[in-house]
Order: structure tokens, then C-alpha cells, then sequence
């Protein structure tokens, strides 16, 4: 039974990885991570066109654009491309995750990264770099749906938003690094050294998840019982007798969700039964996020949210360099984008702690940073002078950042703990596919139609008014926290020892639980 076998297995030494050296991996991870989204869209790197004037004279082309001859509807594209493999992988990572141990899951994921952001720099056509671009997802996929989890778990209870919003404060940080290291390294070297820069930073972390020491997730059981953990809904606690049954004269036997089937059709037949089992069961766990109500809402207007976060962080340099002819778009929208995504992300976390971390509470900070944020940074594309827009697009951006820990912990806490990879992949992949995937296409097909980088940036800005509409619907749903609830084929026991070894607590003892098994 599982809980013998996790009781006879041999005791687990102490951790190196306490939580606060966790969070430091996770992040510099993470930052890694979006200083390729930044890179890929500074000007150092992803350039311009060629241009010929009447006269004759003519100007060659740089970075990717120039490179390759890309229209701005490919340009768009590129951005967008590594949604293919994050939308095929993230189920797949999160569901895994249930059975095997999710650091080797995201030590694969990292592999594949590094290889394809190598690969960006050996691109040699638009269609090579766009096949790099969606592997790049696929290695975000096996990192982005279980980081936040570990997170949460191991964050200190008074604490949990304020880790969050230091783990997602990475997001807008590297993304801002991203524009001036893309426009130092495409301006002085070549655009392809940026993305071998990137392989060359990410394959330690790579390697870490091989390595390094199994961790356990609250709601899931342990890797060593070999037991596959499935979702609350089910999963029985013990083998009963009335659970044993005779089909067609094979044994049927169901243990935590389950079904081992002893057959003499071979291990052919019993891996198509094992996949059918697993498609069923994350069948059921969809079917549970999609009747949340509290789920739905809050990720609609996520995607409201970063269809214009997308847009922004893509073609921001090039409209302000267009608007406001700077001459450093790059390191302005950079230095912009890292002050306001510290300190708003920061804030975001600390006042959702400060206010005891509720989903109501979260929902109220959602709303009015992003209602506010959105008539600061529209006000801002207003203004003819360079200097009003800083200030007013800095306090904007400043708001708008503050919702990254309010909305995660939303995902984390509106679903039973089993759930929260499924929770986060899902969410990922919707803000992506359904925002920011379809918005820099888009932004570039608009500005190509009105040819007027003002106009485009107003119609897009508008669309933060629409994500604190839905946010403000959350604020009166009826929700509950359900962190602490446990899943009925996991015992507290097996929180507790899947806790000590990333505290770095002695585990030479497990508690007794003799009476249970």
C-alpha cells in the first residue's frame, strides 16, 4: 500500500534547497526566461527594414527584420510562436506531474530551452527561427505551471503573496533587461549572440533539474511510493474489498484513482489502458477549473490584461521610437518597464498581505490598479510632449504591474491543491493563445492598415478598461480559499515528510502512522 511503502522507504537526508534559496532559483529561472521575450523584441535585435527613399538612396536592413525581410504581420509572429509549444506541453507537464517528479520534468523542459534558444541564434530563414520560437515554449511550459506551486506551498503563511509577487516581479524585470541586453549585444556584436548568450546562461539551471534532490507538492502523492496522484474527486483512500472486481476474467483492482490491470493481453494493452486512464482523469480535472466560476472570471480578464501587456512589451520600443523619435527607445522603455515592475509587483504582493490575502481582496486590488492603470497610460499616448508621457506611462505601468501576485493567487486558491499545476498551466496557455499570441499580430496588422503608431497604441490601451470590468464581477462572487484542504488520497503525514526535506529539517525519524495503515 502506498503509505507502507512510504513508510519502509529509507529515510530522506536533509535539503540543501531551503525555500528562500528555492525562490532565488526560480527566479533568476524566470528571468532568464523573459529577458528572451525582451530580447527578441528590442531594436537591437529584432531591427528594421531596408529603406529606399525617392532619390534612390537606400539603407540595409538590421537584426531579425532586416535580416530575414520580414513584413511586421511575420514580425508579429516571431513573438508569438513559442505559444505553440507551450500550448501542447503545459497539460502535458502538469499532468506528468502527478506521477513522476516534477524537477526532472523541468529539468527536460529547461533542455529543450537552451537548445532552442541556441537555435534562434543558428536560424537561417524565417521559417527555421519560427520552429526555435515554439520549442522555446516548451521548455516555459515544464517551469511555469509547478514553480508557483512550490512557491506557495513553502512561502511563509503571512507571506505567500509578497513571494509571489517576487517570483512574478521577474516577469517585467527580465523583459526589461531583455530590451537592453538585446539592444547592447545586437548593436555591438550581432543579433545571434544574444540567443546563444541566453543558452549559455540557462544550461546550468538545466542540468539542476537533474540532479538535484526530489521535491514533493502539497495535494500529491510521494514520488518514491509510485503511486500516481490524481484529483480530489477521484480518489478512495484504501483498498477495499468491494473495490476488487472480475471483468471478462481480468482482474480489475482500484487504489487512489488508479486502475492497475492485470491482463494477459500484455503490456500493449495495459499502457493504451493507462493512457486512457490518464486522458480520463485530466478530462475530469478540466471539466472541474471550467465550472469554477471564481477560475473563469479571474483568468478572462487576465487575457484582457496581457493582450495589452503583450502588445506593449513587443512593439513599445518601436511605437515610442515612431511617436516621440527616441533615439533610445530600448533602454528607455527598459529602464521604464524594470522600476515600475519592481516596485508595482512588490506593492501588488504586500498590499494583498496587508490587507489579509482573500480572493475578494485580491479582486478588489485587480480591479482598481487596473482601472487606474488603464486611464494613466491612455492619458499618456495624449500627450505630444516626451516628458508627459514618461511620467504619466511610469505611473501607469506602475498600477498595471500591481496585479501579478493578486491574479496568481487567485489561480493558486480558488482549486483544491491536486489542482494547481493544472490551474496554472491552463491559465498560462489561455493568457497566451487567447492575449498576447493574437495581440502583437494584430497590433502590427492594425498599424499597417492606419499607419499611425498614436492611434494604434490609444485602441490598444483601451482594452485595460475591459480587464477591470471583469475583475470588478469577481469581487462579488462567492469564493473559498481552498489551500488547506486535503485531498482524500493524501494523509498529513505525507505533507509533513514531503516538507522537511526542503526546510532541511532532520528526516532520519518519520512520524509513526501505524494506526493509519
Amino acid at each position: 500500500m502506498a503509505r507502507r511503502a512510504l513508510k519502509d522507504s529509507p529515510p530522506t537526508p536533509p535539503s540543501w534547497f531551503t525555500p528562500k534559496r528555492l525562490l532565488m532559483i526560480f527566479c533568476v529561472i524566470n528571468m532568464i526566461n523573459y529577458v528572451d521575450r525582451g530580447a527578441i523584441a528590442s531594436n537591437g535585435v529584432n531591427g528594421s527594414l531596408g529603406t529606399c527613399t525617392d532619390s534612390g538612396i537606400c539603407t540595409s536592413g538590421s537584426g531579425i527584420q532586416g535580416d530575414f525581410n520580414l513584413n511586421n504581420f511575420q514580425d508579429g509572429v516571431l513573438s508569438s510562436a513559442f505559444m505553440v509549444g507551450l500550448l501542447v506541453a503545459s497539460p502535458i507537464f502538469a499532468s506528468l506531474s502527478k506521477s513522476h517528479n516534477p524537477f526532472r520534468l523541468i529539468g527536460v523542459g529547461l533542455s529543450v530551452w537552451t537548445f532552442a534558444a541556441a537555435g534562434c541564434g543558428s536560424s537561417f530563414d524565417f521559417w527555421s527561427i519560427a520552429i526555435c520560437r515554439m520549442l522555446v515554449g516548451v521548455g516555459e511550459a515544464s517551469f511555469i505551471s509547478l514553480a508557483a506551486p512550490f512557491i506557495d506551498d513553502h512561502a511563509p503563511a503571512a507571506q505567500k503573496t509578497s513571494w509571489l509577487a517576487t517570483f512574478y516581479m521577474c516577469i517585467p524585470t527580465g523583459v526589461a533587461l531583455g530590451y537592453v541586453y538585446g539592444g547592447f549585444v545586437g548593436n555591438y556584436l550581432n543579433w545571434r549572440y544574444a540567443f546563444w548568450g541566453e543558452a549559455f546562461l540557462m544550461l546550468p539551471f538545466a542540468v539542476l533539474g537533474f540532479v538535484m534532490k526530489p521535491l514533493q507538492l502539497k495535494g500529491f502523492s510521494p514520488i518514491e511510493s509510485k503511486t500516481p496522484s490524481t484529483s480530489i474527486e477521484t480518489a478512495p483512500p484504501l483498498i477495499e474489498d468491494s473495490e476488487v472486481s472480475d471483468i471478462n476474467g481480468c482482474a480489475v483492482v482500484r487504489v487512489e484513482g488508479v486502475i492497475a490491470r492485470a491482463s494477459d493481453k500484455g503490456s500493449e494493452s495495459e499502457g493504451a489502458f493507462r493512457i486512457l486512464n490518464r486522458f480520463s482523469r485530466f478530462s475530469e480535472d478540466m471539466k472541474v477549473l471550467l465550472l469554477d466560476k471564481v477560475y473563469v472570471v479571474n483568468v478572462l480578464g487576465y487575457i484582457s490584461y496581457n493582450f495589452v501587456i503583450g502588445a506593449y512589451s513587443y512593439w513599445g520600443p518601436k511605437a515610442g521610437y515612431n511617436i516621440y523619435h527616441m533615439n533610445n527607445a530600448d533602454l528607455l522603455f527598459g529602464g521604464i518597464t524594470i522600476i515600475c515592475g519592481i516596485f508595482g509587483t512588490l506593492s501588488g504582493g504586500l498590499i494583498l498581505d496587508y490587507m489579509s490575502a482573500t480572493i475578494s481582496n485580491a479582486f478588489k486590488i485587480l480591479f482598481g490598479a487596473t482601472f487606474l492603470g488603464a486611464m494613466f497610460c491612455f492619458s499618456a499616448f495624449c500627450f505630444r510632449s516626451l516628458y508627459g508621457f514618461v511620467v504619466l506611462f511610469s505611473v501607469g505601468e506602475l498600477l498595471v504591474f500591481a496585479t501579478q501576485a493578486p491574479v496568481n493567487y487567485v489561480c493558486l486558491h480558488c482549486v483544491e491543491p491536486s489542482l494547481r499545476p493544472l490551474s496554472m498551466a491552463i491559465s498560462t496557455v489561455s493568457i497566451h493563445i487567447f492575449g498576447d499570441v493574437p495581440s502583437s499580430p494584430l497590433v502590427g496588422v492594425l498599424q499597417d492598415h492606419i499607419n499611425n503608431w498614436r492611434e494604434t497604441a490609444l485602441i490598444l490601451t483601451s482594452v485595460l478598461f475591459l480587464a477591470a470590468g471583469i475583475w470588478f464581477i469577481g469581487i462579488f462572487l462567492s469564493s473559498v480559499d481552498t489551500f488547506n484542504e486535503e485531498g482524500e488520497n493524501q494523509a498529513s503525514t505525507v505533507e509533513k515528510a514531503s516538507m522537511k526535506p526542503l526546510l532541511g529539517e532532520n528526516k532520519n525519524e518519520m512520524p509513526d502512522d501505524s494506526g493509519e495503515a
